[in-house]
């Protein structure tokens, strides 16, 4: 299937109410308004093929863009071809939903989230813990060292509040996914998420939020989910 096909099929499926929503999340032109659901017909089609999710996410178009996580190959991906990547990942949905998500599923991921998340700057820190939640939530836990999550949940208790604003989100996501889905440092987690306390994150023309870990895990674990693996990272 060819660049130009493809975009055709995206169009199609386009909705204003969709396009709405993803404007009001930080996207902005070009894009078709896709639930990301919708997009499952044409990915059974095409399967995997880097070629075109390269050539579909240098065209800046958010649907594309997101369409080329879900046919991109991780493995075949370089550092470089990630760093591309990020580059072009301009607000959250793209980095933590499309560029983390599509590094966790390459075997270079914690060496690429490890520098993102050293490198100051907001949207490649946030994809480098973002890419340590797919993780975590997938794969077992004995392929992590116990001692550097540790380390990062120290990390995250000693830096958290002073974060570049979708840094701060993420962060608390991977506090609340170790309390989750990483047995080993559950009780770690649970002890840093209470000495953390609510996390406010400001947003710009929207209300702040409020994030609590230790009462989100306290959530799930009530609802039997400790220890909770998803069987894939990507859909």
């Amino acid at each position: 299937m060819k660049l130009e096909m493809v975009m055709q099929e995206l169009e199609a499926l386009g909705k204003e109410r969709t396009k709405k929503i993803y404007l009001s999340n930080g996207a902005h032109e070009p894009l078709f308004g896709v639930a990301t659901g919708a997009m499952k017909p044409i990915s059974k089609k095409i399967k995997i093929n880097q070629a075109l999710a390269d050539e579909l996410y240098a065209t800046g178009n958010y649907d594309a863009m997101y369409f080329a996580g879900i046919i991109a190959d991780p493995k075949a991906m370089t550092e470089s071809d990630f760093d591309r990547w990020m580059e072009s990942a301009y607000f959250y949905m793209l980095s933590d939903y499309v560029v983390a998500v599509t590094l966790a599923e390459a075997d270079i991921a914690q060496e690429v989230a490890d520098k993102w998340i050293g490198c100051g700057e907001e949207l490649r820190m946030s994809a480098g813990w973002s890419c340590y939640c797919w993780l975590l939530g997938n794969r077992k836990d004995l392929e992590f060292s116990e001692i550097k999550i540790a380390n990062m949940l120290e990390m995250v208790k000693n830096t958290i509040h002073d974060s570049p604003e979708r840094t701060k989100a993420s962060m608390n996501n991977f506090l609340y996914t170790v309390g989750i889905s990483y047995l080993p440092l559950h009780e770690k987690a649970v002890e840093t998420a209470k000495a953390i306390g609510t996390v406010e994150i400001k947003r710009d023309k929207k209300k702040n939020s409020f994030l609590n870990a230790y009462d989100s895990i306290q959530k799930e674990v009530d609802r039997g989910r400790l220890g909770f693996k998803r069987k894939y990272v990507r859909c």
